[in-house]
């Protein structure tokens, strides 16, 4: 039998990805949880970078949570966290591909640099345009492209004070996101944090 562990940092919102990921697929797995602040010299050889997450199975080692989730996706492939349409999951994987154009100002805001608020308020308008004409960033399904944003959001709103009622589709989004169980355990994880 497969024995699937989690090098995960309760805080990490990549850690977050991965952790939603796996409650989405129903899967089984073990935590082991790192302390930031003290990276064990052993995380250096599961990941030569020191960060988290870190997924293994069986001695097999993977780093990255996009990468993490999109291996999950193809390893557990029920339910489907990419739509069958090839232009939606195209869109998906893009948005995906481009999150440092999202987290780049984020970290910026984190670190309360100067103008950094009306970048990141741009991140967000520009989620929200997407989220007007589809109910998903993965398209007409909860998907990839949604896990990938959605740890950022909850933190931009429960620990910046980002305000979404400016952003309505995207408030919206996260409302439906919100009624999903795997969604729920991180919103009570931030929350407890």
């Amino acid at each position: 039998m497969s024995t699937l562990t989690l090098y995960d940092a309760a805080r990490c919102p990549y850690c977050a990805r991965v952790r939603i990921v796996l409650a989405e697929k129903g899967v089984e797995y073990e935590t082991v949880e790192i302390d930031l602040e003290r990276r064990p010299a052993w995380l250096y050889e599961k990941n030569p970078a020191g960060k988290v997450p870190v997924l293994e199975e069986n001695g097999w080692v993977l780093p990255e949570s996009a990468v993490i989730s999109e291996y999950l996706n193809e390893r557990y492939p029920e339910p489907p966290l990419w739509p069958d349409d090839p232009g939606e999951r195209a869109a998906g994987r893009l948005l995906v591909f481009r999150f440092d154009d999202f987290s780049t100002p984020y970290y910026s805001l984190r670190r309360g640099e100067e103008g950094a608020r009306g970048r990141f308020e741009d991140e967000l308008a520009f989620l929200d345009s997407l989220l007007g004409a589809m109910p998903w960033l993965s398209g007409r399904a909860f998907g990839l492209a949604d896990v990938g944003y959605l740890p950022w959001v909850v933190r931009a709103r429960e620990r910046l004070g980002i305000e979404l009622e400016r952003f309505p589709a995207l408030a919206g989004w996260l409302e439906r996101a919100s009624e999903r169980p795997s969604v729920v355990a991180e919103l009570e994880l931030v929350a407890a944090s």
